[in-house]
């Protein structure tokens, strides 16, 4: 009895590991399975480094199956760590981080000068742009579903009726950088084009949770949520190929401390 009973209980410890391993080869493949989806890579050529970035990024993770989360994070599982530490590990130079916080601001037309900049007047190919997303601006991160049920356009004061932030003309290619109307130009300032360019848009847990608390005090809850299941269900709806931190402004000490350069 005793022999069997420890049988069914290796059978299922062995179970459990191989659901949990398989969950995380499904979270895997499906981020690499939205960054393949994208629209071809604009990145210029040469940048080697930062296409294994890329590449690493794309299979690295994201979980997006959150029922509640905590306010404050404590494990790297609440958040995209794997991403993050490819992030805080890029070897490539120079790489900048900007402190992104409204939306309606020039943020990411500074990113793409920043970049067009960086790599075709200083020839540095491999430089690495990073958006440290918080504030108004975080509200570009949520895909449609979650603009429309909470009605974000409200919270931006109807100066944006939908997600514009997120989306980007297809087409294009590295070379095109003179074209006056191409991806490159001001037509390129999106979150999608810049990803597509190699850009990294970091996504700010506090933000999340601050967010639901300000939908909550509105009386916007229509599923009638706590502040932990909300939070999550907003964390579930980061738009494709975000890395979630555990609080942007925390994490810019991390990545200036690994040699990023601070912009705002």
């Amino acid at each position: 009895m005793e022999s069997r009973t420890e049988r069914r209980q290796a059978l299922r410890t062995l179970g459990l590991g191989l659901a949990a391993g398989a969950a995380g080869m499904v979270a895997a493949r499906g981020a690499e399975a939205a960054a393949t989806a994208m629209a071809p890579s604009l990145e210029p050529a040469g940048a080697r480094t930062l296409a294994a970035l890329t590449h690493k990024l794309a299979r690295a993770p994201r979980r997006r199956d959150f029922k509640q989360v905590p306010m404050i994070l404590t494990e790297p599982g609440q958040w995209d760590h794997e991403a993050l530490n490819e992030i805080l590990a890029y070897r490539g130079r120079p790489k900048q981080v900007w402190d992104n916080q409204v939306l309606g601001g020039a943020w990411l037309n500074l990113m793409r000068n920043a970049m067009n900049a960086q790599i075709w007047s200083f020839r540095h190919a491999d430089f690495l742009c990073v958006s440290g997303t918080h504030g108004s601006a975080h509200l570009a991160l949520y895909d449609d579903v979650i603009w429309e049920k909470y009605d974000f356009a409200m919270l931006t004061g109807g100066q944006f009726k939908s997600n514009r932030f997120a989306q980007g003309p297809d087409g294009g290619k590295p070379s095109d950088y003179e074209t006056a109307d191409g991806l490159f130009s001001a037509k390129g300032d999106s979150i999608a084009v810049l990803q597509r360019r190699g850009a990294v848009f970091l996504a700010c847990h506090n933000a999340i949770w601050e967010l639901s608390g300000r939908l909550m005090a509105r009386g916007n809850n229509p599923d009638h949520l706590s502040q932990e299941a909300m939070a999550a269900e907003l964390t579930n709806h980061l738009i494709a190929g975000i890395v979630l931190t555990p609080g942007v402004v925390g994490t810019l000490v991390e990545l200036q401390t690994a040699g990023f350069v601070y912009g705002t």
